[in-house]
Protein backbone atom coordinates (compact mmCIF):
# COMPACT_ATOMS: atom_id res chain seq x y z
CA UNK A 1 0.00 0.00 0.00
CA UNK A 2 1.15 3.58 -0.71
CA UNK A 3 2.11 2.95 -4.31
CA UNK A 4 1.50 5.57 -6.89
CA UNK A 5 0.85 5.37 -10.17
CA UNK A 6 2.17 7.30 -12.77
CA UNK A 7 -0.52 8.37 -15.17
CA UNK A 8 1.12 11.44 -16.85
CA UNK A 9 4.27 14.50 -16.35
CA UNK A 10 3.17 15.32 -12.99
CA UNK A 11 0.08 13.12 -12.58
CA UNK A 12 -0.30 10.10 -10.31
CA UNK A 13 -2.78 7.73 -8.60
CA UNK A 14 -2.99 6.12 -5.57
CA UNK A 15 -5.17 3.29 -4.51
CA UNK A 16 -6.14 4.29 -0.95
CA UNK A 17 -7.01 0.25 -0.36
CA UNK A 18 -10.56 1.49 1.38
CA UNK A 19 -11.09 -0.60 4.43
CA UNK A 20 -8.60 -2.88 3.09
CA UNK A 21 -10.29 -3.57 -0.48
CA UNK A 22 -8.19 -2.68 -3.28
CA UNK A 23 -9.83 -0.89 -6.27
CA UNK A 24 -12.38 1.28 -5.12
CA UNK A 25 -11.18 4.49 -4.91
CA UNK A 26 -8.15 6.08 -6.35
CA UNK A 27 -6.92 9.18 -5.29
CA UNK A 28 -4.79 11.70 -8.00
CA UNK A 29 -1.61 13.66 -7.40
CA UNK A 30 -0.98 16.62 -9.78
CA UNK A 31 2.30 17.37 -8.71
CA UNK A 32 4.91 19.69 -9.81
CA UNK A 33 8.28 21.58 -8.44
CA UNK A 34 5.56 24.44 -5.86
CA UNK A 35 4.03 21.45 -4.49
CA UNK A 36 0.96 18.77 -5.25
CA UNK A 37 -2.44 18.93 -5.36
CA UNK A 38 -4.93 16.05 -4.37
CA UNK A 39 -8.02 15.00 -6.37
CA UNK A 40 -10.90 13.46 -4.13
CA UNK A 41 -8.56 12.63 -0.73
CA UNK A 42 -11.09 9.93 -0.01
CA UNK A 43 -12.02 9.45 3.87
CA UNK A 44 -10.47 9.46 6.95
CA UNK A 45 -10.43 6.43 7.53
CA UNK A 46 -7.87 5.74 4.50
CA UNK A 47 -5.44 8.73 5.29
CA UNK A 48 -2.18 6.39 6.47
CA UNK A 49 -2.26 4.68 3.30
CA UNK A 50 -2.78 8.18 1.16
CA UNK A 51 0.28 9.41 3.54
CA UNK A 52 2.01 6.73 2.40
CA UNK A 53 1.42 7.70 -1.26
CA UNK A 54 2.59 11.22 -0.65
CA UNK A 55 6.05 9.88 0.94
CA UNK A 56 6.38 7.50 -1.54
CA UNK A 57 6.60 10.59 -4.32
CA UNK A 58 8.90 12.47 -2.01
CA UNK A 59 5.96 14.88 -0.89
CA UNK A 60 4.86 15.19 2.78
CA UNK A 61 1.33 16.71 4.34
CA UNK A 62 2.76 20.46 4.16
CA UNK A 63 3.77 19.92 0.36
CA UNK A 64 -0.09 20.20 0.22
CA UNK A 65 -1.21 23.05 -1.24
CA UNK A 66 -5.02 22.25 -2.80
CA UNK A 67 -7.45 19.61 -2.88
CA UNK A 68 -9.85 19.56 -5.55
CA UNK A 69 -13.30 17.79 -4.49
CA UNK A 70 -15.32 16.61 -7.36
CA UNK A 71 -18.37 16.44 -4.64
CA UNK A 72 -18.22 16.37 -0.93
CA UNK A 73 -19.58 12.88 -0.41
CA UNK A 74 -17.89 10.95 2.17
CA UNK A 75 -16.48 8.25 0.08
CA UNK A 76 -14.80 11.48 -1.72
CA UNK A 77 -14.28 14.23 0.62
CA UNK A 78 -14.24 12.67 4.19
CA UNK A 79 -10.79 13.45 4.98
CA UNK A 80 -10.69 16.97 3.53
CA UNK A 81 -10.99 18.77 7.17
CA UNK A 82 -8.35 16.30 8.71
CA UNK A 83 -5.88 16.99 5.99
CA UNK A 84 -6.60 20.64 6.64
CA UNK A 85 -5.47 20.19 10.10
CA UNK A 86 -2.03 19.01 8.87
CA UNK A 87 -1.75 21.02 5.87
CA UNK A 88 -2.22 24.25 6.50
CA UNK A 89 -0.82 26.02 3.17
CA UNK A 90 -3.25 23.95 1.34
CA UNK A 91 -6.99 25.49 -0.11
CA UNK A 92 -9.74 23.46 -0.96
CA UNK A 93 -11.88 24.15 -4.36
CA UNK A 94 -15.36 22.50 -4.17
CA UNK A 95 -18.59 23.80 -6.19
CA UNK A 96 -20.69 26.46 -4.50
CA UNK A 97 -23.23 24.64 -3.67
CA UNK A 98 -21.38 22.58 -2.09
CA UNK A 99 -18.81 24.10 0.12
CA UNK A 100 -21.41 25.38 3.56
CA UNK A 101 -21.59 21.56 3.81
CA UNK A 102 -17.62 21.28 4.01
CA UNK A 103 -17.53 24.46 6.47
CA UNK A 104 -20.51 22.86 8.50
CA UNK A 105 -20.90 18.94 8.26
CA UNK A 106 -23.51 18.48 10.34
CA UNK A 107 -26.51 18.30 7.72
CA UNK A 108 -24.14 15.80 5.79
CA UNK A 109 -23.17 13.99 8.74
CA UNK A 110 -27.15 13.66 9.42
CA UNK A 111 -27.75 12.41 5.95
CA UNK A 112 -25.61 9.86 5.57
CA UNK A 113 -25.35 8.39 8.99
CA UNK A 114 -29.59 8.03 7.49
CA UNK A 115 -27.96 5.98 5.38
CA UNK A 116 -24.77 3.62 6.61
CA UNK A 117 -26.69 4.14 10.27
CA UNK A 118 -23.87 1.75 12.46
CA UNK A 119 -21.30 1.66 9.59
CA UNK A 120 -20.65 5.78 9.81
CA UNK A 121 -17.20 5.40 11.94
CA UNK A 122 -15.99 2.37 10.73
CA UNK A 123 -16.45 3.31 6.97
CA UNK A 124 -15.58 6.79 7.02
CA UNK A 125 -13.92 7.54 10.81
CA UNK A 126 -13.73 11.47 11.49
CA UNK A 127 -15.37 14.13 9.76
CA UNK A 128 -14.01 17.46 10.63
CA UNK A 129 -15.35 20.93 9.57
CA UNK A 130 -12.96 22.64 7.37
CA UNK A 131 -11.70 26.53 8.10
CA UNK A 132 -13.97 28.91 6.03
CA UNK A 133 -10.68 30.99 5.15
CA UNK A 134 -9.32 27.98 3.08
CA UNK A 135 -12.26 27.05 0.83
CA UNK A 136 -12.24 28.35 -2.71
CA UNK A 137 -15.87 28.20 -4.06
CA UNK A 138 -16.29 27.93 -7.90
CA UNK A 139 -18.91 28.02 -10.09
CA UNK A 140 -19.76 26.77 -12.72
CA UNK A 141 -16.80 27.22 -14.82
CA UNK A 142 -13.08 28.08 -13.68
CA UNK A 143 -9.79 28.19 -14.78
CA UNK A 144 -7.15 27.24 -12.02
CA UNK A 145 -3.41 27.45 -12.12
CA UNK A 146 -2.32 25.04 -9.49
CA UNK A 147 1.21 22.96 -8.76
CA UNK A 148 2.16 24.59 -12.06
CA UNK A 149 -1.02 23.17 -13.92
CA UNK A 150 -3.26 24.42 -15.78
CA UNK A 151 -6.75 23.01 -14.71
CA UNK A 152 -10.03 23.88 -16.21
CA UNK A 153 -12.95 22.99 -13.90
CA UNK A 154 -16.80 22.78 -14.79
CA UNK A 155 -20.31 21.94 -12.88
CA UNK A 156 -21.16 18.75 -14.04
CA UNK A 157 -24.21 17.80 -11.73
CA UNK A 158 -26.48 14.64 -12.56
CA UNK A 159 -24.99 12.30 -9.98
CA UNK A 160 -24.52 15.02 -7.12
CA UNK A 161 -26.19 18.62 -7.56
CA UNK A 162 -22.77 19.96 -6.92
CA UNK A 163 -20.71 18.25 -9.07
CA UNK A 164 -17.49 19.39 -10.60
CA UNK A 165 -15.06 17.69 -13.17
CA UNK A 166 -11.95 18.84 -14.07
CA UNK A 167 -9.72 18.81 -16.73
CA UNK A 168 -5.66 19.12 -17.21
CA UNK A 169 -4.99 19.96 -21.30
CA UNK A 170 -1.91 19.55 -21.03
CA UNK A 171 -1.84 15.68 -20.51
CA UNK A 172 -5.67 15.63 -21.80
CA UNK A 173 -7.22 13.98 -18.68
CA UNK A 174 -10.47 14.77 -17.37
CA UNK A 175 -11.09 14.37 -13.50
CA UNK A 176 -14.92 12.83 -13.19
CA UNK A 177 -15.44 11.89 -10.04
CA UNK A 178 -18.43 9.89 -10.01
CA UNK A 179 -20.20 11.52 -13.57
CA UNK A 180 -18.09 8.59 -15.55
CA UNK A 181 -19.86 5.91 -12.98
CA UNK A 182 -17.60 3.16 -11.53
CA UNK A 183 -15.39 0.71 -13.20
CA UNK A 184 -13.39 -1.93 -11.74
CA UNK A 185 -9.89 -2.14 -13.15
CA UNK A 186 -10.44 -5.34 -14.76
CA UNK A 187 -12.46 -2.63 -16.82
CA UNK A 188 -15.03 -4.93 -18.15
CA UNK A 189 -18.06 -3.57 -16.90
CA UNK A 190 -19.36 -0.14 -16.39
CA UNK A 191 -22.08 0.78 -14.00
CA UNK A 192 -24.12 3.76 -12.63
CA UNK A 193 -23.46 5.43 -9.10
CA UNK A 194 -27.45 6.38 -8.32
CA UNK A 195 -27.54 7.82 -4.57
CA UNK A 196 -30.32 9.73 -3.14
CA UNK A 197 -31.39 12.48 -3.40
CA UNK A 198 -29.75 14.46 -5.92
CA UNK A 199 -29.80 11.94 -9.47
CA UNK A 200 -30.74 13.77 -12.09
CA UNK A 201 -30.39 12.12 -15.16
CA UNK A 202 -31.22 15.08 -17.76
CA UNK A 203 -28.97 17.26 -16.20
CA UNK A 204 -26.60 14.01 -16.09
CA UNK A 205 -26.62 13.85 -19.92
CA UNK A 206 -26.04 17.88 -20.25
CA UNK A 207 -22.95 17.21 -17.90
CA UNK A 208 -21.42 14.28 -20.58
CA UNK A 209 -21.16 16.60 -22.93
CA UNK A 210 -19.82 18.83 -20.95
CA UNK A 211 -16.91 16.25 -20.42
CA UNK A 212 -16.72 15.47 -23.79
CA UNK A 213 -16.75 18.79 -25.26
CA UNK A 214 -13.33 18.61 -23.50
CA UNK A 215 -12.17 16.21 -25.84
CA UNK A 216 -10.14 14.13 -22.94
CA UNK A 217 -7.82 11.31 -23.93
CA UNK A 218 -8.57 9.64 -20.73
CA UNK A 219 -11.26 9.49 -18.14
CA UNK A 220 -9.94 9.93 -14.20
CA UNK A 221 -12.93 7.78 -11.91
CA UNK A 222 -12.88 8.35 -8.33
CA UNK A 223 -13.83 4.51 -8.79
CA UNK A 224 -11.75 3.47 -9.90
CA UNK A 225 -8.63 5.30 -12.04
CA UNK A 226 -8.07 5.93 -15.49
CA UNK A 227 -10.50 4.72 -18.24
CA UNK A 228 -9.46 5.48 -22.31
CA UNK A 229 -12.09 5.88 -25.14
CA UNK A 230 -14.36 8.42 -23.32
CA UNK A 231 -17.04 8.50 -25.77
CA UNK A 232 -17.35 4.62 -25.57
CA UNK A 233 -17.06 4.41 -22.28
CA UNK A 234 -19.87 6.65 -21.99
CA UNK A 235 -21.84 5.17 -24.16
CA UNK A 236 -21.97 2.25 -22.04
CA UNK A 237 -22.32 4.13 -18.78
CA UNK A 238 -25.67 5.23 -20.53
CA UNK A 239 -26.59 2.16 -21.73
CA UNK A 240 -26.81 0.45 -18.02
CA UNK A 241 -28.12 3.58 -16.72
CA UNK A 242 -30.97 3.70 -19.19
CA UNK A 243 -31.18 -0.25 -18.08
CA UNK A 244 -31.55 0.20 -14.83
CA UNK A 245 -34.14 2.82 -15.21
CA UNK A 246 -36.31 0.00 -17.10
CA UNK A 247 -35.73 -2.03 -14.01
CA UNK A 248 -36.52 0.67 -11.21
CA UNK A 249 -39.76 2.04 -13.58
CA UNK A 250 -41.03 -1.70 -13.76
CA UNK A 251 -40.47 -2.08 -10.25
CA UNK A 252 -42.34 0.69 -9.74
CA UNK A 253 -45.44 -0.54 -11.31
CA UNK A 254 -45.34 -3.34 -9.41
CA UNK A 255 -48.35 -2.51 -6.96
CA UNK A 256 -48.14 -5.76 -5.12
CA UNK A 257 -44.36 -5.04 -3.65
CA UNK A 258 -43.54 -2.71 -0.55
CA UNK A 259 -40.33 -0.09 -1.46
CA UNK A 260 -37.81 -2.43 0.57
CA UNK A 261 -39.14 -5.48 -1.84
CA UNK A 262 -38.77 -3.76 -4.65
CA UNK A 263 -34.92 -2.35 -3.58
CA UNK A 264 -34.15 -6.13 -2.69
CA UNK A 265 -35.33 -7.20 -6.69
CA UNK A 266 -33.09 -4.65 -8.18
CA UNK A 267 -30.69 -5.73 -6.01
CA UNK A 268 -30.86 -9.24 -7.12
CA UNK A 269 -31.23 -8.22 -10.97
CA UNK A 270 -28.21 -6.37 -10.75
CA UNK A 271 -26.21 -8.36 -8.94
CA UNK A 272 -26.83 -12.00 -11.31
CA UNK A 273 -26.41 -9.36 -14.22
CA UNK A 274 -22.74 -8.38 -13.22
CA UNK A 275 -21.92 -11.54 -12.08
CA UNK A 276 -22.94 -13.16 -15.38
CA UNK A 277 -20.84 -10.80 -17.26
CA UNK A 278 -17.86 -10.91 -14.78
CA UNK A 279 -17.74 -13.01 -11.36
CA UNK A 280 -19.35 -13.23 -8.15
CA UNK A 281 -16.68 -12.01 -6.82
CA UNK A 282 -16.58 -9.19 -9.24
CA UNK A 283 -19.86 -8.02 -8.15
CA UNK A 284 -19.49 -7.88 -4.78
CA UNK A 285 -16.56 -5.93 -5.37
CA UNK A 286 -18.86 -3.37 -7.37
CA UNK A 287 -21.65 -3.48 -4.50
CA UNK A 288 -18.42 -2.34 -2.22
CA UNK A 289 -17.90 0.34 -4.46
CA UNK A 290 -21.55 1.24 -5.15
CA UNK A 291 -23.98 0.13 -3.02
CA UNK A 292 -26.94 -1.25 -5.25
CA UNK A 293 -29.88 -0.48 -3.02
CA UNK A 294 -28.79 3.02 -2.42
CA UNK A 295 -29.23 3.21 -6.21
CA UNK A 296 -32.46 1.76 -6.75
CA UNK A 297 -33.69 4.67 -4.06
CA UNK A 298 -32.05 7.50 -6.01
CA UNK A 299 -33.56 6.31 -9.35
CA UNK A 300 -36.57 5.41 -7.80
CA UNK A 301 -36.71 9.37 -6.32
CA UNK A 302 -35.95 10.96 -9.58
CA UNK A 303 -38.60 8.56 -11.40
CA UNK A 304 -41.60 9.32 -8.93
CA UNK A 305 -40.57 13.53 -9.62
CA UNK A 306 -40.90 12.68 -13.54
CA UNK A 307 -44.56 11.50 -12.65
CA UNK A 308 -45.48 13.50 -9.98
CA UNK A 309 -43.35 16.66 -10.56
Amino acid sequence: MGTVIPLAAGVDYADLHFVGHPGIIATALIHGVDGVAIVDPGPATALPVLEEALKTRGFGWRDVRAILLTHIHLDHAGATGSILALAPQATVHVHERGAAHLIDPSKLLASASRLYQADMERLWGDVLPVPAAHVRILGDSDHLTIAGHAIHAAWTPGHAWHHVSYFLPASGIAFVGDTAGICRPSGRLIIPPTPPPDIDLDAWRSSTETILAWNPETLFLTHFGPAPAPRVHFQALWQQLDSWSLKVRASLARQDLEDHERSQQFVDDVMADIARETSSEEAQSYARAGRFDFSWTGLARYWRKQQHP
